[in-house]
Formats: structure tokens, C-alpha cells, sequence
């Protein structure tokens, strides 16, 4: 198994050692006496046997408490309010909608009137000197066979 130049080591062997189980002592069965004796019940099978026991009353459970009855008509009344508050708020939010809408679009054309009346007195007021090219005035033009005369 090893080649022959590495030195034969010895194999030691480990075998587990078991665990005991653990003792189980049983606890003591003490005797309680009920507070009241159950009376004996015997049952008589129908092969003829006996059967003698201790009766045991059922656990009956709480009596569940009557649901209301709901009528249909109140039902059908609560979803047609909730409905029509739905309707009424959607309508609501949607007329103020188109309100601001409609004060923003006015905004923009006073906007548009302000920058575009500006522009405008500047052109009118402004410095009226002529920056060079000539000018006409048409309505003290004289025609005259057929010539223009000034």
C-alpha cells in the first residue's frame, strides 16, 4: 500500500464506546379522590356481556349567542350610500381638477398677453432715431405720368 521509500506507520483503531440509556424511574401514582362519586353505569351488550363503568358526563360546549339577521334592503341601502359617495367625491375631485385647469390656462394667456404688450411698447416707445435704410411715405406720394415723385 505504501510505497517502499516512506516508513510503515501503526493503525490505531478507535471503537465507540455505547452509551447507556438513561433510567427511567416511573413517578409515584398517587391516588386522588374525586369530590363527588360518579355514579356506577352498567351496559349490557347485546352478546350478554356486562360492561360496568363510571359515567361521564359530556362536555357541552358554550352556547353560540343568535346572529343578528341582516336584511338584504339595509344591505343593498349601505353599498348604494358608499356608492354614491364614491360617484360624488370622484365628480368633486374631478370638477376641481378642471377648475385649476381652467385658472392655468388663463395664467398662461395673461402671461402671454403681459410679455407679448412689453414687447410691443418697446418697439413703439422706443429710441425712434433711424438706423440707416430708406423711408417712404406713401400717403404724400405723387404719381405723375406714370413716374413716382416724392
Amino acid at each position: 500500500m505504501y510505497p517502499d521509500h516512506t516508513p510503515q506507520r501503526a493503525v490505531e483503531v478507535h471503537h465507540p464506546t455505547p452509551i447507556p440509556p438513561p433510567v427511567v424511574h416511573p413517578a409515584p401514582v398517587v391516588p386522588v379522590q374525586p369530590g363527588t362519586v360518579p355514579t356506577v353505569a352498567s351496559v349490557v351488550l347485546p352478546d350478554g356481556r356486562v360492561v360496568t363503568g363510571y359515567a361521564i358526563d359530556a362536555v357541552r360546549p358554550e352556547p353560540v349567542t343568535a346572529k343578528l339577521a341582516v336584511s338584504r334592503v339595509a344591505v343593498n341601502v349601505a353599498l348604494g350610500g358608499v356608492g354614491f359617495l364614491a360617484v360624488c367625491g370622484g365628480l368633486l375631485l374631478l370638477t376641481s381638477f378642471i377648475a385649476a385647469l381652467t385658472a392655468f390656462i388663463g395664467q398662461l394667456i395673461i402671461l402671454a398677453a403681459v410679455i407679448f404688450g412689453g414687447w410691443i411698447a418697446v418697439q413703439v416707445l422706443g429710441p425712434s432715431g433711424h438706423k440707416g435704410g430708406t423711408t417712404v411715405n406713401i400717403r404724400r406720394a405723387v404719381f405723375k405720368r406714370n413716374h413716382f415723385h416724392g
